[in-house]
């Protein structure tokens, strides 16, 4: 669900402003989590008028869900479709697997994500719009990727979208849950986790490149 903001921007004032709008929600909802960062808050860090804020997003929803995207888009520009020539498929996978994985272990995440959870047990609303701002969008931008490189002949992946789920999957593999139970994989098990996961993605779908 994403909410888009009421007025059209285009002036570098309004992107300035919009760009500082979201760094300080992202802040604040990383910090405090969704129920309790206020929109004054995070209209006094970015430096504008809470009037502002509404101007350029509908509601405090519709500004959760920007943030949320803005910071998913740091992950985009490691799934290039477009290969430089020279890169192996295998090492493009494990760039991309040991991105995500840092990605998503970030501690600041980590806590992020727990009070998410816990804030979706009374706002269902907030937990669907964090999955399709976050997870879905990032699960929708690898199927595009993975639907690339099986339209070029490298692999033969019939189902791209579950194809990206099994990969998210076998990076993350048990290292994710101990990470969220406060027991941090090593750098070397992630390692050979991500190593691992790749090897076996690429020999179910027919690579080795």
């Amino acid at each position: 669900m994403s909410i888009a903001p009421k007025t059209n921007l285009g002036r570098p004032a309004d992107l300035a402003k919009r760009e500082a709008i979201l760094v300080a929600a992202r802040d604040a909802f990383f910090e405090h989590g969704y129920g309790a960062a206020a929109i004054e808050q995070i209209a006094a860090a970015a430096g504008v008028s809470k009037v502002t804020v509404y101007n350029h997003f509908s509601d405090k929803q519709g500004l959760f869900t920007a943030a949320i995207e803005r910071e998913c888009e740091r992950m985009r520009s490691h799934f290039s479709i477009e290969g430089d020539g020279t890169t192996s498929l295998r090492d493009r996978l494990l760039h991309i697997g040991h991105a995500m994985v840092a990605f998503l272990s970030r501690p600041e995440m980590v806590q992020f994500e727990r009070r998410i959870a816990a804030e979706t047990e009374r706002n269902p609303e907030i937990g669907l719009a964090f999955l399709n701002a976050g997870p879905r969008r990032m699960k929708a931008t690898m199927a595009t990727f993975l639907t690339a490189i099986s339209q070029s002949g490298a692999l033969a992946i019939p189902d791209p979208a579950l194809a990206a789920e099994q990969f998210a999957a076998m990076c993350k593999g048990f290292g994710d849950v101990e990470l969220r139970f406060g027991a941090p994989p090593s750098a070397q098990s992630t390692q050979r986790r991500v190593e691992a996961a790749v090897d076996a993605f690429l020999k179910i779908y027919g690579g080795g490149r």
